[in-house]
């Protein structure tokens, strides 16, 4: 495997930038971006060979994507109560839609996207509390749409009031910045123009940023700026986790030191 510093490695991805459009390595896999540049470094997956590396990492993505990136999965607290099965499902679920049909009869769902710019159209939000150093979900029945009156109405007669969450879930600043701060190392952060002849993708990496220096702060702004989003995904029987997710071309603002590398 081939090892390389750091201003070896910036030049190495100047030259693969150079090279225009290049076949996916590996035909077929949703990953092609990513594999496809490691093979042209002659790496391993997910192994940067450079010093310290285990403080980076190589994070690829399709420049013109819409899709959110999951940057981790972490449930609220508090710990000693499972909030999202035990709480947000039974008392302000909804009926799952392939309630009866592909789930048995009963079958609730809680799937909420939330951030702390707005609240969603079932009342829900993101509020950072600075002060006490939590970040926390709250609930504004005042801020529900009214295509789900019937909904806020089944609410009110599972909680017995339309109050604040109580206890209201949330995530403690020291945790979650250790969480954040052990998935979001430094990185070269590479993006890839994408384009499709005779069934095969072919890429061309157009654009490459050096970031350093996980900001907590950058994490937090982005959250109340609506760029992360937490993501509640949950049903009767499953939950999927609770994600936190990013935007298409906010992950800069994650970090103090940002590079233009090309």
């Amino acid at each position: 495997m081939k090892i390389y510093t750091k201003p070896e490695l910036i030049e190495k991805l100047k030259e693969i930038a150079k090279m225009g459009w290049i076949p996916n390595a590996r035909h077929g896999n949703q990953g092609g971006i990513g594999n496809t540049l490691e093979d042209m470094l002659g790496i391993e997956e997910n192994n940067l060979p450079i010093p310290n590396a285990a403080e980076w990492e190589l994070k690829t993505q399709r420049a013109s994507t819409t899709s959110l990136t999951t940057l981790f999965h972490t449930e609220p607290s508090p710990r000693a109560i499972r909030f999202v099965p035990q709480i947000l499902l039974p008392q302000y679920g909804w009926v799952h839609q392939e309630d009866g049909k592909k789930y048995t009869k009963g079958e609730m769902s809680f799937r909420q996207t939330i951030h702390g710019h707005n609240p969603s159209d079932r009342g829900f939000m993101v509020k950072i509390d600075r002060s006490e150093k939590k970040i926390l979900i709250s609930f504004d029945a005042s801020r529900v749409a009214i295509k789900h009156k019937n909904w806020l109405n089944s609410v009110r007669k599972r909680v017995g009031n339309l109050n604040e969450l109580a206890p209201q879930p949330y995530w403690g600043f020291a945790d979650l910045e250790y969480k954040a701060g052990t998935k979001l190392l430094n990185c070269f952060y590479v993006q890839a123009e994408v384009k499709k002849e005779k069934g095969k993708e072919f890429y061309c990496y157009s654009s490459v940023l050096m970031l350093q220096k996980f900001s907590f702060e950058g994490f937090l702004k982005a959250l109340e700026g609506a760029k992360i989003l937490i993501d509640f995904d949950a049903r009767t029987g499953h939950n999927h986790g609770t994600k936190f997710r990013l935007r298409q071309n906010c992950l800069p603002m994650l970090y103090e030191k940002t590079a233009i590398i090309i």
